[in-house]
């Protein structure tokens, strides 16, 4: 019976497959960019937040409308956006003295739609 044969590196680290350790290192993101993806999943991680996301993947609307679809007060539903505003979640337009908001991009559809797929998926 042949026993596994492991490498390591200058810290020390033992690899069972080191090959395999070596791509995944060379591939792993930054520690920058985990910060700032584990703030969106942060921001995401609060139900309001997430609701207000569902409803502008739907469609454009205004603070007045988002308080009133969600049965939030419009104070509330505005420091909501501020904070998904901040990490680029959402934008807004302004019309006359209107502000309708929007996903910021595709990209935050597809992860809500992704994730509320993968959290609706029968087990």
């Amino acid at each position: 019976m042949s026993q596994a044969r492991t490498s390591s590196d200058a810290s020390g680290a033992g690899y069972l497959d080191a090959k395999a350790a070596a791509r995944v290192k060379a591939a792993l993101i930054d520690p920058a960019i985990a910060s700032r993806l584990a703030e969106t999943f942060k921001v995401l991680g609060d139900p309001s937040r997430v609701r207000i996301v569902h409803a502008l993947s739907l469609e454009e609307l205004c603070t007045h409308d988002l308080a009133s679809v969600l049965g939030m007060s419009e104070s509330a539903v505005s420091h909501q956006l501020g904070l998904l505003r901040l990490l680029r979640l959402v934008r807004f337009r302004r019309e006359g003295r209107i502000v309708y908001y929007s996903l910021d991009d595709e990209h935050i559809r597809q992860l809500f739609e992704d994730s509320l797929r993968h959290v609706k998926e029968q087990r």
